[in-house]
């Protein structure tokens, strides 16, 4: 998420009411997830383990929850919550507004473009050209929708990321600020969800083609062309390069990629990454030739055990 204009390292300190190292005119210029961080991002970490990657990312301010040497070039924000004060942050740049109207007057809607009865469409969207939204379609905040898209009765865009920390008293949400891209000629089915990023982009790239009851999880990238058939669900932060072909109740990991045209079948579990241009099978994942030969000989054991105990 980037910020309307520019704002000194002292005047975010003192919206979270925390130290800082670095001189107090530093320009800051949004806030962003390790993954999608660019130069002038405030990042945040609370976790030893991932302070190297932090300190080292492109991010130019850490919000941190240790004092540690500032890298050069760069500032810190020292916060005894580093989680809690990156949503103060979220909150205060990009504040929920509630919707009075089913249809928001702040929508752009290009020529053509069809909207069926009891849809809901929320502030700063964008749909283009000779799209059909059908019925009970929601589509929340800042989402931005190509030209000739279809989306099915029911389907959901832009809902909060799930993104939880663990606390004593339960369960602590980190709000999502980022938006949901879909390009041009894509089709949605029906009772979709596809989740707004964090403080980036999930985008589902053109001409692709989902079927019914997929999900989509924050800050994941779907590339041009992709086939994704029912019930498969796609974790947050996947990046799936073009021309992939997913069937039907494949679940993934977090943080993976899976390769130019590659085909996952149905049930699959893709728990790393993976290469382009192979079929894959099986949970853990594996190229499907090799798991089917392993399955094939699985079903051989009680004769190959019965027959070493008459040996």
């Amino acid at each position: 998420m980037k910020f309307i204009q520019p704002h000194s390292l002292e005047t975010i300190a003192s919206l979270i009411d925390c130290e800082y190292i670095g001189d107090p005119n530093f320009e800051v210029l949004g806030m962003n997830e390790i993954h999608v961080v660019t130069p002038g991002d405030i990042v945040f970490v609370d976790h030893p383990k991932y302070y190297d990657k932090a300190l080292s990312s492109k991010a130019s301010v850490v919000l941190i929850n240790k004092k540690v040497e500032c890298p050069k070039g760069k500032a810190l924000l020292i916060s005894d919550d580093p989680f809690r004060d990156f949503n103060i942050l979220t909150t205060h740049f990009k504040p929920f507004q509630a919707s009075h109207k089913s249809i928001s007057e702040s929508v752009l809607i290009g020529e053509g473009t069809l909207i069926q009865p009891n849809c809901f469409i929320g502030h700063n969207v964008v749909i283009g050209k000779n799209s059909l939204i059908h019925a009970n379609v929601s589509i929340f905040d800042d989402t931005i929708i190509g030209d000739n898209v279809v989306i099915q009765a029911g389907t959901v865009l832009g809902g909060n990321a799930f993104y939880y920390k663990k606390r004593p008293e339960g369960y602590d949400q980190l709000k999502s600020s980022g938006r949901v891209v879909i390009e041009n000629n894509v089709h949605i089915g029906a009772s979709c969800t596809i989740d707004r990023g964090v403080t980036g982009d999930t985008t589902i790239g053109a001409g692709s083609k989902l079927d019914n009851l997929i999900q989509v999880g924050h800050d994941t990238s779907i590339g041009k062309n992709c086939l994704i058939a029912s019930q498969a669900g796609i974790a947050g932060c996947c990046i799936i390069e073009d021309d992939v072909t997913i069937w039907g109740q494949v679940g993934t990991n977090s943080g993976i990629t899976i390769g130019a045209k590659a085909v996952i079948l149905g049930q699959t579990g893709v728990t790393k990454s993976i290469e382009g241009g192979k079929i894959y099978f099986g949970t853990p994942i594996e190229e499907s030739r090799s798991k089917l030969k392993e399955l094939a000989l699985l079903r051989k054991l009680p004769e190959i055990l019965k027959d070493l105990k008459e040996k």
